[in-house]
């Protein structure tokens, strides 16, 4: 199983099927392809059809999407609790899932992700503060249902998800709630975001767009 990703440092999409894969164990080769260089595309394009990462290639099988990935080790992996154990809770967590993999616009391009950069106070519009604050509500909402410590109790694919915001609030230092600010730290000790983080802060490639504070 290979897993073509971006930077560690700025690709939020291929954050969340990375974090998937090594929380649970599952074993796979990472091949990167560095963004914004001459041959990016071309290069992407030698896994994915979309010239977009993250890509999955299993056994001849070629994934692409972070939500499409993350449904395919699912159901090849049911033994994993990828997903939450119950129908409803199940039904919860994906929705919560493709909200913030279709929306949250204001945030995204406001306070991109960087986990090098520490820009507190910076990318603050009227419309990010309304996507942070359906975030908390998000948060709080699953933390309270399903009592933690984790969105639905244990991790599953939805904490992956909402990692990369976790990383966009460590870098802008937004204000979270009190219960919101306790998850996104809970997140950032999980060995698996420690180890994308470590290997972001690593990599010597840099995009200029990404290392200017907004």
């Amino acid at each position: 199983m290979q897993l073509i990703i971006a930077n560690k440092k700025y690709s939020s999409w291929s954050m969340r099927p990375w974090v998937v894969l090594k929380h649970f164990g599952i074993v796979f080769d990472e091949r990167n392809v560095w963004l914004a260089q001459p041959d990016s595309r071309e290069q992407i394009l030698r896994y994915s059809p979309t010239g977009k990462v993250p890509c999955l290639i299993d056994n001849g099988i070629t994934v692409w999407d972070s939500l499409a990935i993350c449904e395919y080790l699912a159901e090849s992996y049911p033994h994993l609790p990828l997903w939450p154990k119950s129908r409803e809770a199940r039904a919860h967590a994906r929705s919560i899932c493709a909200e913030m993999h279709s929306g949250f616009t204001a945030l995204r391009t406001n306070m991109w992700m960087n986990v090098g950069a520490h820009w507190p106070g910076a990318g603050t519009t009227p419309e990010v503060l309304s996507d942070i604050r359906r975030v908390e509500a998000i948060w709080e909402d699953c933390l309270a249902r399903y009592e933690g410590p984790f969105l639905f109790g244990d991790f599953t694919i939805a904490d992956a998800f909402y990692a990369p915001v976790v990383m966009r609030f460590a870098t802008f230092e937004p204000s979270l709630s009190a219960h919101a600010q306790a998850y996104a730290d809970r997140i950032r000790e999980v060995a698996a975001v420690q180890a994308w983080v470590a290997g972001g802060r690593g990599e010597t490639v840099r995009i200029a767009y990404y290392e200017v504070r907004p």
